[in-house]
């Protein structure tokens, strides 16, 4: 019997699998797909001789994580890739919007657009490199947060503290009216915010921009050497060295409850995997609660609470294999591993706008991966394994463009939508169509199909909106890993701090799993509850958990 089961094989599972094993819990991993990954994957599916992430490819979050730099992970071969610059915004008459590898070179850029633009972008940056330890620390520690707060309030007390809180809450498009007088500046924290489901004028789209932007310019927008998968790769062999092991093609379709605790994971096949400890579940919200663990075992006011959760925007994603690079009319976007096509900020606010109006945009916001830029290993030389994604309503009511797209996403859909997508492409580099040796569509239903946490295609585990994040996330009061069942967490996206990938669900979950059961013993339902209330000797639980309706 394992100490504990862990439902999911993307990174967010394998992090807190790998955490428990490091600890000596016996750990296995149920995975219902044929391999492990989930959005982290790559394969050869759009040309055989090019490689193409499935899904998720730059990794900012990972890089600056302390979560994934503590696992050692370059010990299991994985080694990262850059490109020339980290992000480029091209526009329309030539001119181009870079952010560079350094930062006196991005404030340069930025300069050439408005005086006093470069100084703007350096004070933006001395902030986060003043506070980038501690802001990391809050992101990538379980809610609430107490210590890295305490650490952050000592360095702001000063009065600076208010300050900086107003400028995350801004929305970005009011930000970068503030700080820069030309476009090329706006354009990056826009661009950056739109990573996320948050339209220019969201509040927190400010913060949310900057924090992305600056992550790019100190921590780049790496990849992993050789495809996404190798990531996957690294976190399977580490676990799998330490006794773990991961098991494809078991889709978990029950986590059983005896007298409140969560004791076994059945799957599809009937088979019943016993945890003896823990069980940590890598998926979506709505299906861990909605499916996974029957409702008699949930409070009703959680159950309501669920009710109102809400995903983050569908995508719609297209692979191609080029037989040359990207013929971009600004230059500078050559050297870009993402590359940002939108039509100014206001085109930011159009494709937001329509996206709320349910309409399929017709001009839809492309965020373009040029992977052979960022790692040679992709594609042979003088080519390019590129790829870009838009966002699509989940439930459309209409399309803004020509095509009487209905968000059916039957074949004629699917191919209307990603020849929009190259017709925008085409607008800031003629002759792209050109180049297209081959091309993979992804529209959401084939994303839910390749991951089923990716619900209607929505990548980030639900929405990034202030209502939904922190102790909201996923649900209000809910902002830890542990769950209305005693031992079973929480450890997906749907969890603070949300998407990306960076392992920080994960090995949240991991914690709070093994701050309540050293290895070695197991506690009693009596001496768990007696933890709770902070009575009997037994450390208290973490704050939070008596808002869960118990």
């Amino acid at each position: 019997m394992p100490d504990a089961v862990v439902i999911g094989a993307g990174p967010n599972g394998l992090v807190g699998a790998n955490l428990l094993a490091d600890a000596g819990w016996s750990v296995e991993v149920l995975e219902a797909q044929p391999e492990p990954g989930g959005a982290v994957r790559s394969d050869r599916g759009v040309h055989p001789d090019f490689i193409s992430d499935v899904c998720s490819s730059f990794y900012p979050l990972a890089a600056a994580s302390p979560v994934i730099s503590g696992l050692g992970l370059q010990r299991e071969g994985l080694r990262w890739g850059h490109a020339p610059h980290v992000l480029a915004h091209p526009l329309a008459d030539g001119r181009c919007a870079v952010l560079r590898r350094r930062a006196e070179d991005t404030a340069a850029g930025l300069e050439t657009f408005a005086p006093g633009d470069g100084a703007a972008w350096r004070d933006l940056y001395d902030v986060w490199e003043r506070l980038r330890p501690d802001i990391l620390d809050l992101l990538f520690t379980p809610f609430p947060p107490v210590i890295p707060s305490m650490r952050l309030a000592a360095r702001l007390r000063t009065g600076g503290g208010l300050r900086l809180a107003r400028t995350l809450l801004l929305p970005v498009r009011r930000l970068g009216e503030e700080e820069f007088g030309g476009e090329a500046g706006r354009l990056l924290l826009a661009g950056n915010a739109l990573h996320a489901d948050l339209a220019p004028e969201a509040a927190g789209s400010g913060g949310f921009g900057w924090l992305m932007s600056m992550l790019g310019q100190s921590h780049g927008f790496p990849v992993p050497v050789g495809g996404a998968g190798m990531l996957t790769e690294a976190l399977v062999r580490r676990l799998e060295r330490r006794g773990g092991a991961v098991r494809c093609g078991r889709r978990a379709v029950e986590i059983v409850v005896r007298e409140g605790r969560a004791v076994a994971v059945r799957t599809a096949d009937g088979e019943s995997v016993p945890a003896r400890r823990a069980v940590l579940a890598d998926v979506s919200v709505p299906s861990l609660y909605g499916e996974l663990v029957d409702e008699r075992h949930l409070p009703s006011r959680f159950l309501r609470d669920l009710r109102r959760f809400q995903w983050d925007f569908a995508t719609f994603k297209v692979d191609w294999a080029l037989n040359g690079a990207v013929p971009w009319t600004a230059e500078a976007a050559a050297g870009a591993g993402t590359v940002h096509l939108a039509d100014g900020v206001d085109g930011f606010t159009r494709f937001a706008a329509q996206l709320a109006m349910g309409q399929v945009p017709d001009r839809p916001f492309l965020l373009f991966g040029q992977m052979t830029t960022a790692d040679a290993t992709r594609s042979p030389a003088g080519t390019e394994s590129a790829w870009a994604y838009t966002h699509v309503p989940h439930r459309t009511k209409g399309d803004a463009g020509d095509d009487g797209l209905t968000g059916r996403w039957d074949p004629r859909e699917r191919e209307a939508m990603a020849d929009r997508m190259e017709e925008q492409v085409e607008r800031y580099a003629p002759g792209f169509r050109a180049r297209i040796i081959a091309r993979r569509i992804l529209a959401p239903p084939t994303l839910e199909a390749a991951d089923a946490n990716l619900a209607g295609g929505a990548i980030n585990g639900g929405t990034t909106a202030l209502h939904q994040q922190l102790f909201f996330r996923p649900m209000p009061g809910t902002g830890r890993p542990e769950t209305p069942v005693e031992g079973l967490y929480l450890a997906s996206a749907g969890a603070h701090p949300g998407g990306g990938v960076h392992g920080a669900p994960g090995a949240n979950a991991a914690r709070a799993a093994l701050r309540l059961l050293s290895p070695g013993r197991l506690l009693s339902r009596t001496q768990r509850v007696l933890a709770r209330r902070g009575r009997g000797g037994e450390p208290t639980e973490p704050a939070g958990r008596e808002t869960r309706g118990r």
